[in-house]
């Protein structure tokens, strides 16, 4: 990460080449395209080396992020398609040097959020019709492309829950159908919280919930949280988990009053992470929610303890 906020890109290439699992390359190829974005790293890498899979890769990694960091800080929709334009060539160029290589089309399913107006779409491919008709439409080609070269990819199936949160509808319904198809100990079990929590988070700032307990008692809801509960955290290690999932875990139990949290908060240990619990705080201090909840779930006689 210091190398490359220096402009180095040598031992990015090194750890890239060490990196042996397509779950660990697309994780350690998104942090480093954060880190990368705000210098001319992997430009020089790139037209250094214009043939290495791995440079076009994080080529298209750190363009993406570019792209969506732009369009967090600007509503102006012409001046960005040039730039997602870009982003997307990037995107295939690294597709067609290493086909396996499922980052890219990662990268592109990221990009899909951006294209919310069906009137004026960037790609067809971000309007496929789904595979089952209570699904909305979406890049569902990408995911398929996805699927096809690593199942389940933890960071495809988020990107394309932020495509349907971007557009204002469907999210809940892709997360259940997700959770439906999920092998037992698959991460794909922890999908609903963050559809659930994103969909409470509108709600209360819309002023649609009268009872933050009126939300969090739904059946569905609880439904869900154990299964993520029971399907995913109970049979996984632990130490191999996002942080980002068992926080939402651990929020999502404690919001709906059910067991087992405790055990997630001892998972978790002091790394609290900022989402949930920042994006629900009333308060500017979300890391005494946080505290607020672990004491709670971990008091002795609480049911699950």
């Amino acid at each position: 990460m210091e190398d490359l906020l220096l402009g180095r890109w040598i031992s990015t290439r090194a750890l890239l080449a060490d990196t042996g699992t397509w779950a660990l390359r697309t994780s350690r190829s998104q942090v480093l395209a954060a880190a990368a974005a705000k210098g001319d790293a992997i430009a020089a890498w790139y037209a250094e080396q214009p043939d290495d899979a791995n440079a076009l890769m994080m080529r298209a990694r750190v363009m993406t992020h570019q792209v969506l960091a732009a369009h967090r800080s600007t509503a102006d929709r012409h001046t960005l398609l040039p730039k997602v334009s870009a982003a997307r060539a990037a995107c295939e160029d690294a597709t067609r040097r290493w086909p396996v290589d499922p980052v890219p089309w990662v990268c592109l399913l990221a990009l899909a959020q951006l294209d919310v107006d069906s009137n004026h779409w960037h790609h067809a491919y971000n309007w496929a019709a789904p595979p089952e008709s209570l699904l909305p439409p979406g890049p569902w080609p990408l995911l398929w492309q996805v699927d096809r070269r690593h199942y389940p990819n933890r960071e495809a199936y988020h990107r394309m829950l932020q495509c349907f949160q971007a557009r204002g509808r469907g999210a809940v319904d892709f997360t259940r159908w997700v959770s439906s198809q999920a092998r037992p100990g698959s991460v794909q079990l922890t999908l609903p919280l963050y559809a659930y929590v994103e969909d409470y988070r509108l709600r209360t700032a819309g002023g649609q919930i009268a009872s933050t307990l009126r939300f969090w008692d739904d059946q569905p809801v609880q439904h869900y949280v154990e299964r993520a509960r029971d399907g995913w955290f109970a049979v996984t290690d632990t130490s191999t988990c996002s942080l980002l999932d068992l926080n939402y875990l651990g929020y999502t139990l404690t919001a709906c009053g059910l067991p087992g949290a405790a055990d997630v908060f001892e998972a978790i240990g002091p790394f609290a992470t900022p989402a949930p619990w920042q994006h629900l705080s009333e308060s500017r201090w979300w890391e005494d929610d946080f505290v607020q909840a672990r004491n709670y779930a971990m008091k002795p006689g609480r049911p699950g303890r």
